[in-house]
């Protein structure tokens, strides 16, 4: 069983660059075809100051982390056994290429189902851009398969 001390634990913050290739092939990936995520004249004209970040980009984001899964060890998270469960997004403005946004990670719950066959850990990702406005948060659930 995962340790329900472990609510709070704090993932490290780290930054990163939204650069607009790679807006553009994810725009691409997920058939997305509004100009705006593609061309910055298009972007420009519909008032963004650059290509605009398309949702759930910022999960992709979150994965440049240097280790992306050591929190996971820090928990005793066995990544062999764990599984993406949900995930939901709280959009408060929407950023766009060539911005530097910060990602901070906490741990916010911890429960079990299942007679403890099925445990999960809540954790809120924030992001904020470098004068700490706040751009957005995502939950995630992980789902980890004991026994």
């Amino acid at each position: 069983m995962i340790d329900r001390r472990h609510i709070g634990y704090r993932t490290p913050a780290f930054e990163v660059e939204v650069e607009p290739g790679r807006l553009r092939l994810f725009a691409k990936a997920i058939g997305e075809t509004d100009p705006v995520y593609s061309d910055v004249a298009a972007a420009r004209a519909a008032g963004f100051r650059s290509l605009p970040v398309p949702p759930t980009f910022l999960f992709c984001l979150e994965m440049e982390r240097p280790d992306p899964y050591d929190w996971f060890q820090d928990l005793g998270i066995p990544l062999a056994r764990a599984l993406h469960g949900e995930q939901s997004f709280a959009y408060h403005r929407i950023a766009c290429a060539g911005e530097v946004l910060r990602f901070a990670g906490e741990v916010t719950d911890i429960y079990d189902k299942k007679a403890g066959a099925l445990e999960f850990i809540v954790q809120r990702v924030t992001v904020s851009a470098l004068d700490d406005e706040r751009i957005a948060s995502f939950d995630r659930t992980v789902v980890i398969r004991n026994g």
